[in-house]
């Protein structure tokens, strides 16, 4: 038995059964490669599922990290600390919102856009409390965000849902226009759908719902949460639309691998929020919003973003050249460095091979390979990756 399998073992035993994992224990990473505990080494395109922004081992990153955590790391927001603030004026002067709620994660986020409308729609006055979410879209885990999540599966087991939230059909305008009544407070949407199948909005599309919001003041949100902080290869991903939200959630690579989750808000809608409305006892800590700062400073002054539009474009481009070499390969889409493909075939067993090539990839939906590398991605690691990729594309189809 390898130290794989024996960590494995020791784990299957006190860790609850929650997710399929691959029979892989990592020791340490480096760049945008990590190691097992046997030695092997792969080439990573998950990033944690999109949250290692800056990659493994990060010189920076590990110094905040070291720094922080012998000066301060939590006292609670009963009192402020300096990253906190430093991290949402950079948030804030970079973006089109005026305020910051921090937590943990991404669906706390959500928790916290959800509350906001409801208390929005209170502050107007306004007759109803629903909120309209979108077909195949994924919100996260906790109760008001696994109801707000388009797919069935993650609601099996779990009724009753929280009550006035309905969904209707991504990049669907009309079907949207006519789910809107004078009950609605809001719009909950991914601008890129993630574990949907990474399906982009369609610019006009966001474009009409914004308009359609402003005339029935309705609050717009987005769920930034796996497509924003850089990973469209702008720093929001509203940005590459030109459109804005009255709202928006980020979490994921905002800390580059530490829990770190981001509520942002203009104004009028952040002032539905008094003191005892909402809050996180770990939320906006020195510690993740000092990491945050390290990020931040990165993507804006480091030249990431650069980069990610840079990459994103060969990415695109070498997919497409599989799409026209490999028959099993449906679409390509996607934009900077949130892609995919989608096979004509389950997307798990290409995956494994590719696991097994060095390769680490991950899953939208039973069909679609997505493609979520860290940011500092090099041409060199993209071919790499799509080498691999195209052998065990051929395997498939021998099969």
């Amino acid at each position: 038995m390898n130290e794989t399998q024996k960590l494995a073992e020791r784990g299957s035993k006190v860790i609850m059964n929650t997710y399929s994992r691959f029979p892989i224990a990592f020791d340490h990473g480096e760049g945008m490669y990590v190691w097992d505990m046997d030695g092997k080494k792969y080439l990573d395109f998950v990033a944690g599922i999109a949250v290692n922004s800056l990659g493994y081992s990060n010189r920076k990153l590990g110094k905040m990290i070291a720094d922080q955590s012998m000066r301060l790391m939590h006292v609670s927001n009963l009192y402020y600390t300096e990253p906190q603030i430093t991290l949402a004026e950079m948030l804030c002067q970079n973006s089109c919102f005026d305020k910051v709620f921090f937590c943990n994660s991404g669906a706390e986020t959500i928790e916290a856009a959800l509350k906001i409308a409801r208390k929005y729609a209170v502050m107007k006055g306004k007759p109803g409390r629903d909120i309209i979410a979108m077909e195949k879209s994924f919100h996260g885990r906790t109760y008001g965000a696994v109801t707000a999540t388009g797919q069935d599966k993650y609601h099996k087991g779990l009724d009753p849902m929280l009550p006035g939230i309905k969904h209707v059909p991504f990049n669907d305008f009309e079907a949207l226009k006519n789910a809107v009544d004078e009950n609605t407070c809001a719009i909950l949407m991914e601008p890129v759908q993630g574990e949907g199948g990474i399906r982009p909005a369609e610019s006009q599309y966001l474009k009409a719902v914004r308009a359609l919001c402003d005339e029935k003041d309705i609050v717009l949100l987005f769920d930034e949460v796996q497509c924003g902080v850089g990973r469209t290869g702008y720093l929001f991903a509203y940005q590459a639309y030109g459109v804005e939200p009255d709202g928006a959630c980020f979490a994921k690579g905002l800390a580059g691998g530490v829990p770190i989750g981001a509520f942002m808000a203009k104004d009028s809608l952040a002032e539905a929020f008094k003191p005892g409305d909402h809050a996180s006892t770990f939320g906006g800590n020195p510690f993740a919003t000092a990491c945050g700062t390290v990020v931040m400073d990165e993507l804006l002054n480091g030249g990431i973003l650069e980069n990610v539009k840079k990459q994103g474009s060969l990415l695109t481009q070498k997919l497409m050249e599989l799409k026209k070499k490999h028959k099993i390969i449906a679409d390509v889409r996607g934009i900077g460095l949130i892609q995919g493909i989608e096979l004509t075939i389950p997307a798990g067993d290409v995956i494994a091979d590719c696991i097994q090539n060095g390769l680490l990839l991950v899953g939208a939906g039973a069909n679609v390979i997505r493609f979520v590398p860290a940011l500092i991605v090099s041409e060199k690691e993209i071919n790499e990756a799509v080498e691999i990729l195209d052998r065990c594309l051929c395997e498939a189809e021998k099969k």
